[in-house]
């Protein structure tokens, strides 16, 4: 009796801990992107171009430079999906846009503070990845280094806290740089936890940046991990969740890649139900098991020896499996938000951001599927109960995402 509560707490503890590490704010919905292209076209001077959520920008801008007309003007207009309106508003007031873009990105060079001018053209368009409209402008930073410095060995140095948490509107904002300078190209994060780079930075320090993107990006967003607690619960044997594992793995680092290339193109408006739907079926398809099979749902039916073997339901669901694994790639490439042309550092980028990915993905499954396995052996009419009871939940709550997501009722928080 002793030991089958220790095993059912500690079975316990493993999902309160996989379902509890991020909130259900932390889930896909109010969060952004801002992309950054900086290039160097001249000596001492640095051109770089900005993409901004529309919407973001007109409550900044209104709050922190007292612009209230840039957000009556523009506000209509994106309300009405008017792309000529909005950019209207932004042309109207592109030195308050300057000055709040100004106040949360700089440029430093040879241990002095670049200069910024605007650039004369602004313009709004709808952002593929994100589905929402971007404001484009471009700001010129004019460098001149201190006599003393080593700018070689220095290079440039970027800072960033646009749409901080602080602002209170999103939560997890990333600033997404690629650069060519100083005879570097290369890309970089920038999110609250690490506000500023150097183009000079190390290889360690261009792994650990996407590397820790990644692993984040798993363990703060909530419709993930439910995916997985899913695989993890409906997982019969060792060899079928590794090889759920793999074949999730395999088929996200597919559309990941295709889809930041820009090779496949979906918004986050079909992207975003779809990862919903995905969570409520994976769940779904182990309730239905229970139900047809009752005490023997867990039981594989095979007669081959190999460690790999699985029964037809098996085989059926790794199919299921890959085709939500592409829906959630192109999720983790929304995330990402990078949208430029071929690169090899956009590759190291995005395979990097696909290991942080993986290591948070195979921990949680190494921590929690033996208890899972332990439990089932020692006690295996509670943990029917309660897996069952956990693919209730995970179910529901995918279902009302759906529904918030295509519908936009309001019924468990996605954002902050």
């Amino acid at each position: 009796m002793h030991r089958f509560r220790a095993l059912a707490l500690a079975f316990g503890a493993a999902l309160l801990l996989l379902l509890g590490l991020p909130s259900a704010a932390d889930a896909h919905g109010f969060t952004t992107v801002v992309y950054v292209d900086a290039s160097s076209p001249g000596a001492d001077h640095v051109v770089v171009k900005f993409g901004l959520e529309y919407d973001l920008l007109l409550v900044s801008v209104a709050d922190t430079q007292k612009d209230d007309p840039f957000y009556r003007e523009g506000q209509p207009a994106w309300d009405d999906g008017d792309i000529a309106g909005m950019t209207a508003a932004l042309e109207d007031h592109k030195q308050s846009v300057l000055g709040y873009v100004t106040q949360h990105f700089g440029i430093a060079y040879g241990g002095s503070d670049c200069a910024p001018t605007l650039a004369p053209d602004a313009s709004v368009d709808i952002n593929e990845e994100q589905g929402v409209p971007y404001a484009h402008i471009a700001i010129d930073f004019a460098c001149e280094p201190n006599a003393d410095a080593d700018v070689l060995k220095d290079g440039h140095t970027f800072h960033s806290d646009l749409f901080a948490s602080s602002e209170g509107y999103v939560k997890g904002a990333k600033t997404i740089v690629t650069y060519q300078l100083d005879d570097q190209d290369g890309t970089a994060a920038l999110d609250e936890n690490k506000t500023s780079f150097t183009t000079k930075q190390t290889w360690g320090q261009r792994f650990w940046e996407f590397y820790r993107l990644g692993a984040e990006h798993l363990l703060k967003g909530l419709d993930h991990l439910l995916f997985l607690t899913a695989l993890i619960i409906g997982s019969r044997k060792l060899r079928e969740i590794v090889l759920a594992a793999t074949t999730f793995t395999l088929a996200h680092s597919t559309t990941l890649i295709l889809a930041a290339f820009g090779v496949v193109h979906v918004t986050a408006d079909v992207v975003e139900p779809l990862i919903a739907l995905s969570i409520a079926a994976t769940a779904a398809w182990y309730l239905w098991r229970v139900v047809r099979k009752r005490e023997h749902a867990t039981d594989l039916d095979v007669t081959s020896r190999s460690h790999f073997a699985l029964d037809r339901a098996g085989w059926v669901r790794l199919t299921v499996v890959f085709g939500f694994g592409l829906i959630h790639g192109m999720g983790f490439a929304g995330a990402l938000g990078i949208d430029h042309s071929w690169s090899w550092p956009l590759l190291w980028s995005l395979l990097i951001f696909n290991v942080g990915i993986e290591t948070v993905q195979l921990g949680l499954i190494v921590l929690i599927f033996p208890v899972l396995m332990l439990l089932r052996h020692r006690a295996p009419t509670a943990a029917l109960w309660i897996t069952t009871a956990v693919a209730l939940g995970v179910s529901v709550i995918g279902l009302i995402w759906f529904g918030q997501r295509v519908f936009g009722f309001e019924l468990i928080g996605e954002g902050g």
